[in-house]
């Protein structure tokens, strides 16, 4: 049995959750998250918990059982206290600032890029414009939004400059050696 898989997901007061055999709607007050899992899993509610169960020990299932109560979990959490994801920006001029609710990145193109959020997803800058907070109720949408801020200018490995999650290390590698006679 999956340890993962067969613990169940608590729910908190305030948060209402909706199952229709497989598709699932969880709504809070940070926002709704739905997702359809896959069907021969089943998906119950019970005294505040979701419990989620395998009708079977084949490989695939096995598999699917742990995921799906992982999800379930992240979209509880999700619509109760959120996700986010920082960045740091690392080199001489670079800046990130706020217009509205896009993002303006000046990285070192002779141009600013500018970032739209996608529904659900906040910016936030702080500490003189180094420091980018990447907020939502969706965990696969703030990673995949702060991936995509990352790849405007992922970090290099000589000078360390770029855009890079916070803690993330960078490995570095020497220069050029001058040539010895």
């Amino acid at each position: 049995m999956s340890r993962i898989g067969r613990l169940p997901v608590d729910v908190p007061s305030g948060v209402d959750v909706k199952i229709d055999g497989t598709h699932v709607c969880v709504k809070g007050p940070q926002g709704e998250l739905e997702y359809t899992f896959f069907p021969s899993l089943e998906i119950s509610f019970k005294e505040g918990q979701i419990i989620v169960k395998r009708p079977s020990d084949d490989r695939e299932i096995r598999a699917l059982h742990g995921t799906t109560r992982a999800l379930l979990n992240n979209m509880v959490i999700g619509v109760t206290k959120g996700f986010l994801k920082d960045l740091e920006l690392v080199g001489v001029g670079y800046r990130a600032n706020l217009e509205g609710d896009n993002l303006i990145l000046n990285v070192g193109y002779s141009h600013s890029v500018e970032i739209t959020p996608p529904d659900g997803i906040t910016f936030e800058v702080t500490e003189r414009s180094r420091k980018i907070t990447v907020r939502g109720y969706d965990k696969q949408k703030v990673g995949q939004v702060a991936a995509d801020i990352r790849k405007v200018r992922p970090p290099e490995p000589y000078k360390g400059k770029g855009i890079r999650y916070s803690g993330e290390y960078v490995r570095r590698k020497a220069g050029k050696v001058g040539k010895v006679m």
